[in-house]
Protein backbone atom coordinates (compact mmCIF):
# COMPACT_ATOMS: atom_id res chain seq x y z
CA UNK A 1 0.00 0.00 0.00
CA UNK A 2 1.58 3.02 -0.80
CA UNK A 3 0.89 6.25 1.54
CA UNK A 4 -0.64 9.45 0.50
CA UNK A 5 0.67 11.25 3.47
CA UNK A 6 3.59 12.96 3.40
CA UNK A 7 6.19 13.68 6.30
CA UNK A 8 8.90 15.36 7.67
CA UNK A 9 10.81 15.80 10.97
CA UNK A 10 9.04 18.83 11.72
CA UNK A 11 5.54 17.70 10.26
CA UNK A 12 3.62 13.85 10.07
CA UNK A 13 0.11 12.31 10.24
CA UNK A 14 -0.48 9.29 12.08
CA UNK A 15 -3.55 7.41 11.00
CA UNK A 16 -5.60 5.05 13.73
CA UNK A 17 -4.94 1.30 12.19
CA UNK A 18 -7.82 0.49 14.68
CA UNK A 19 -9.40 1.34 18.07
CA UNK A 20 -9.91 -0.60 21.61
CA UNK A 21 -13.42 -2.32 22.33
CA UNK A 22 -13.34 -2.34 26.36
CA UNK A 23 -15.48 -2.35 28.95
CA UNK A 24 -13.63 0.07 30.26
CA UNK A 25 -15.53 3.51 29.39
CA UNK A 26 -13.51 6.03 31.72
CA UNK A 27 -10.35 6.74 33.18
CA UNK A 28 -12.15 6.84 36.83
CA UNK A 29 -12.38 3.66 37.34
CA UNK A 30 -9.96 2.04 35.00
CA UNK A 31 -6.77 0.43 36.32
CA UNK A 32 -3.80 2.67 35.81
CA UNK A 33 -1.50 -0.76 34.74
CA UNK A 34 -2.39 -3.70 33.18
CA UNK A 35 -1.56 -5.90 36.35
CA UNK A 36 -4.14 -4.52 38.05
CA UNK A 37 -7.20 -5.38 37.02
CA UNK A 38 -7.45 -4.72 33.14
CA UNK A 39 -10.51 -6.52 31.76
CA UNK A 40 -10.34 -8.69 28.44
CA UNK A 41 -10.78 -6.30 25.55
CA UNK A 42 -10.56 -6.45 21.96
CA UNK A 43 -8.58 -4.25 19.06
CA UNK A 44 -11.52 -3.98 16.48
CA UNK A 45 -8.81 -3.16 13.23
CA UNK A 46 -10.18 -0.82 10.24
CA UNK A 47 -10.79 -3.06 7.11
CA UNK A 48 -8.06 -1.43 5.53
CA UNK A 49 -5.27 -2.44 7.73
CA UNK A 50 -6.62 -5.48 8.41
CA UNK A 51 -3.82 -7.68 5.95
CA UNK A 52 -1.57 -6.66 8.44
CA UNK A 53 -2.84 -8.97 11.11
CA UNK A 54 -2.83 -11.86 8.82
CA UNK A 55 0.79 -13.70 10.94
CA UNK A 56 -0.64 -12.71 14.43
CA UNK A 57 -1.83 -15.40 16.89
CA UNK A 58 -3.07 -15.98 20.37
CA UNK A 59 -0.59 -16.39 22.11
CA UNK A 60 1.83 -13.84 21.10
CA UNK A 61 2.77 -10.90 23.11
CA UNK A 62 2.73 -7.69 21.42
CA UNK A 63 3.03 -4.16 22.61
CA UNK A 64 0.02 -1.42 21.38
CA UNK A 65 0.86 2.05 20.63
CA UNK A 66 -1.96 4.28 21.78
CA UNK A 67 -3.27 7.57 21.25
CA UNK A 68 -4.47 8.81 24.64
CA UNK A 69 -7.42 10.80 23.35
CA UNK A 70 -8.55 11.32 27.22
CA UNK A 71 -5.37 13.01 28.68
CA UNK A 72 -4.78 16.71 28.47
CA UNK A 73 -1.98 18.02 26.27
CA UNK A 74 -0.75 21.22 28.24
CA UNK A 75 0.04 18.54 31.22
CA UNK A 76 4.23 19.24 32.04
CA UNK A 77 4.20 17.63 35.35
CA UNK A 78 1.85 15.56 37.66
CA UNK A 79 1.66 13.98 41.23
CA UNK A 80 2.56 10.10 40.61
CA UNK A 81 -0.69 8.07 41.04
CA UNK A 82 -2.47 10.97 41.79
CA UNK A 83 -0.80 11.10 45.21
CA UNK A 84 -0.48 14.61 46.48
CA UNK A 85 1.70 13.69 49.41
CA UNK A 86 4.49 12.94 46.94
CA UNK A 87 6.25 15.17 44.86
CA UNK A 88 5.50 16.62 41.70
CA UNK A 89 7.38 14.55 38.84
CA UNK A 90 7.99 15.81 35.08
CA UNK A 91 5.23 13.44 33.04
CA UNK A 92 8.36 11.97 31.26
CA UNK A 93 9.38 10.04 34.54
CA UNK A 94 5.96 8.95 34.50
CA UNK A 95 3.06 6.67 32.79
CA UNK A 96 0.76 9.44 32.46
CA UNK A 97 -2.05 9.53 30.14
CA UNK A 98 -0.94 13.51 30.79
CA UNK A 99 1.15 14.57 28.41
CA UNK A 100 2.76 16.91 25.37
CA UNK A 101 1.89 14.12 22.75
CA UNK A 102 -0.40 11.57 25.02
CA UNK A 103 1.08 8.10 23.35
CA UNK A 104 0.35 5.02 25.49
CA UNK A 105 2.40 1.83 25.47
CA UNK A 106 1.03 -1.37 26.43
CA UNK A 107 2.07 -4.76 26.45
CA UNK A 108 -0.54 -7.13 26.18
CA UNK A 109 -1.11 -10.73 25.16
CA UNK A 110 -3.51 -11.72 21.92
CA UNK A 111 -5.96 -14.82 23.07
CA UNK A 112 -7.86 -14.57 19.86
CA UNK A 113 -7.88 -13.46 16.47
CA UNK A 114 -10.26 -12.97 13.54
CA UNK A 115 -9.81 -11.05 10.40
CA UNK A 116 -10.89 -7.34 11.92
CA UNK A 117 -10.51 -8.16 15.39
CA UNK A 118 -7.86 -8.94 18.24
CA UNK A 119 -8.25 -10.36 21.39
CA UNK A 120 -6.37 -9.46 24.48
CA UNK A 121 -5.53 -9.79 27.82
CA UNK A 122 -3.51 -6.73 30.04
CA UNK A 123 -4.86 -4.23 28.38
CA UNK A 124 -6.37 -0.78 30.52
CA UNK A 125 -6.93 1.44 27.99
CA UNK A 126 -10.48 2.70 27.98
CA UNK A 127 -13.01 2.02 24.71
CA UNK A 128 -12.83 3.96 22.10
CA UNK A 129 -8.62 4.35 22.49
CA UNK A 130 -7.39 4.99 19.03
CA UNK A 131 -4.59 2.28 18.32
CA UNK A 132 -1.19 3.56 16.23
CA UNK A 133 0.94 0.63 15.87
CA UNK A 134 0.74 -3.28 16.96
CA UNK A 135 4.25 -4.49 16.86
CA UNK A 136 5.67 -7.72 18.48
CA UNK A 137 7.92 -7.81 21.28
CA UNK A 138 11.30 -8.35 21.23
CA UNK A 139 12.60 -12.29 21.22
CA UNK A 140 15.95 -14.03 21.29
CA UNK A 141 17.86 -13.32 18.04
CA UNK A 142 16.73 -16.75 17.31
CA UNK A 143 13.15 -16.07 17.08
CA UNK A 144 13.43 -12.66 15.07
Amino acid sequence: MSSEFSSSPDHFEVRPVGRVRSPLTARTGAPRQADEGAPPAEIVLSPEFAPAAADLHAGMRVVLLTWLHAGSRDVLSVYPRGDRTRPPTGVFATRSPDRPNPIGLHEVTITSVTPEVLGVSGLEAIDGTPILDIKPTLGSVETR
